[in-house]
């Protein structure tokens, strides 16, 4: 599945303030043996959601793809489920003031972009939020938009967001970057070791000729 590119994203913001949120309760242990990506946001917060009334569930953030988190959202495990799940659901952006370093790593392998604010700039965005006002998030200009016409500028390494703004999740990237080195070492290891790229029947007869050689 490729992720659109991230440019320019409006929508009402879900508030989750609630601080330690680590990445078990994002996507629980037990559903870690599903690895396609498609189909994880209906595990996503699970057991907050069983409880009812959680707050992606509750209209109008039950369409929300902008998420304002507490501190130190997505902690613990590495697990790239969690990330995976919040992007099935439909969150493209996550702001908070800061985030578990492996989380916020993985948010931009998957086109998730992860906003780090400073509390009064984050203190701001999640009072819009709780309001259900939609704020914008602007890629290109690195900026926040509020409904009164705010504006909260935010860091991003350039790489990672040429990245978003090209829709590539880490392996698009790699190839953008990297192709014609991947391509230099294939054209190489093709001249040294030659068998490697023979196909099925070639590599049957390759064998038939090295065992009637020994």
């Amino acid at each position: 599945m490729t992720p659109d590119p991230f440019v320019r994203l409006t929508s009402v913001a879900a508030p989750f303030p609630e601080g330690q949120i680590d990445t078990d309760v994002i996507f629980p242990a037990r559903f870690l043996l599903l690895m396609e990506k498609k189909g994880l946001g209906k595990h996503l917060f699970h057991e907050r959601r069983a409880r009812g009334g959680f707050v992606l569930d509750t209209p109008p953030f039950d369409k929300a793809q902008i998420l304002v988190t507490g501190p130190d959202f997505g902690t613990g495990s590495s697990r790239e489920q969690a990330v995976w799940a919040l992007a099935d659901f439909g969150i493209r952006c996550v702001i908070g003031t800061s985030f578990g370093e492996i989380f916020h790593a993985n948010c931009f392998r998957s086109c998730v972009l992860p906003i780090v604010l400073p509390p009064e700039d984050h203190g701001r965005v999640m009072a819009e939020a709780q309001a259900g006002r939609e704020i914008t998030v602007d890629l290109p200009r690195q900026a926040i938009l509020l409904a009164d016409g705010t504006r909260i500028g935010f860091p991003i390494e350039p790489h990672r967001k040429q990245s978003l703004l090209d829709g590539l999740d880490e392996i698009g990237a790699i190839l953008r970057d990297d192709a014609a080195d991947i391509a230099a070492f294939e054209a190489a290891q093709r001249r040294r070791k030659p068998w490697l790229y023979l196909r099925p029947e070639q590599l049957a007869h390759f064998n038939d000729i090295q065992e009637s050689d020994e």
